[in-house]
């Protein structure tokens, strides 16, 4: 096992599990014991098929914003408006269900909200690539306020073109169950949504290490400068990079509003953009790793859910969101940690060749 992939296991083991301690002395303070309440809902995860159907459900949408954010970070650029295109996916996922549910059959309805949703988050990603190729522009600053720009644009829809009939609440009608995406474990909610992220994943990963394109990208992260020397255009790259980032997260809004919601609704899922970027650094980018870091992710969730529902045990839903954000943290924390052990071990390597 090499120093890099050593440093990776054991300082996310390390984050995950700081992150759970820190949440159970939380749970001290209230008078709960955390080892009774952490072993029961794993016993209900690992026993319920209902629970762990759900768990792979959570993991779903995480997995296409934790790719997005990892494309883009391949060029060493930073795609933090994951959740924009999230919601720019979804906009386009329930306003297409809407017009063509009862018009075509389910498989070609679901084939075109997909391809729409890749397209319409694609397009908020390419833009912010070109504002970064031909003004410069710091892609961090312009795809984080995009977030606000997609956030107020859904809302304004929501109530006004999207509104539901009724016109009572900021969301849409439901969409018909021939515009849901079918369950793949029966008894539970689980989609065949999470094996299109699955596969998408690995073709992501095919992209990024096994062509021309993935090439010219992972060389434009190493060195912008040397990769435009030596023939490749980084402009073009920024552009490609992004708008393939953004059509990634868009379909992770395809995946909530056709394999769960069903509808869109006002403050659709805040937190998935922000748990996407963490998931990726978890995985140190890399788009397999994305999977299992997801599915690490959408157990911490349904954790989190089912010990603020055991009876006879007041868990504060807040309590359950900073279990999440602390492991969050660590995950953080552990990525700046490797960098600084790699760094380390560079400089260390160039001293004895000195000598």
């Amino acid at each position: 096992m090499n120093a890099k992939l050593r440093d990776l296991i054991i300082t996310n083991f390390l984050a995950v599990f700081l992150g759970l301690l820190a949440s159970g002395i939380l749970l001290l303070f209230i008078d709960i014991n955390p080892i009774t309440v952490f072993g029961a809902a794993l016993k209900i995860i690992l026993t319920d098929k209902y629970t762990l159907g759900d768990v792979f459900l959570k993991a779903t949408p995480l997995i296409f914003t934790a790719l997005a954010f990892a494309f883009t970070f391949k060029a060493n650029l930073f795609n933090i408006g994951a959740q924009g295109q999230f919601y720019m996916g979804a906009i386009v996922a329930v306003a297409v269900s809407l017009q063509l549910q009862g018009v075509v059959s389910q498989p070609v309805l679901l084939i075109i909200v997909c391809l729409a949703t890749f397209a319409g988050g694609g397009l908020i990603g390419g833009f912010i690539g070109f504002l970064k190729a031909r003004f410069n522009a710091n892609e961090f600053l312009v795809s984080m306020m995009s977030t606000y720009v997609m956030a107020a644009l859904m809302n304004y829809l929501l109530r006004t073109f999207l509104k539901e009939a009724k016109g009572e609440y900021p969301q849409t009608d439901s969409i018909t169950r021939t515009a849901w995406i079918p369950t793949l474990l029966k008894g539970t909610r689980l989609h065949v949504g999470f094996i299109l992220a699955v596969l998408v994943a690995i073709e992501i990963w095919i992209l990024l290490y096994k062509t021309p394109l993935g090439y010219r990208i992972r060389a434009v992260g190493s060195n912008a400068s040397a990769a435009e020397m030596s023939g490749i255009q980084s402009k073009k790259i920024y552009i490609i990079a992004f708008f393939i980032s953004g059509a990634l997260a868009g379909m992770a809004g395809f995946t909530e509003v056709n394999g769960v919601q069903h509808m869109l609704i006002q403050d659709f899922n805040t937190g998935i953009g922000a748990s996407g970027i963490g998931i990726a650094i978890l995985a140190n980018a890399n788009p397999i790793g994305i999977i299992f870091a997801s599915i690490l992710f959408g157990g911490l969730s349904v954790m989190g859910n089912l010990m603020g529902r055991m009876p006879g045990v007041n868990v504060p839903s807040s309590l359950i969101d900073l279990m999440q954000g602390f492991v969050m943290l660590f995950v953080i924390i552990s990525y700046f940690f490797r960098t600084y052990l790699e760094n380390r071990r560079e400089k260390l390597k160039l001293q004895k060749g000195v000598k």
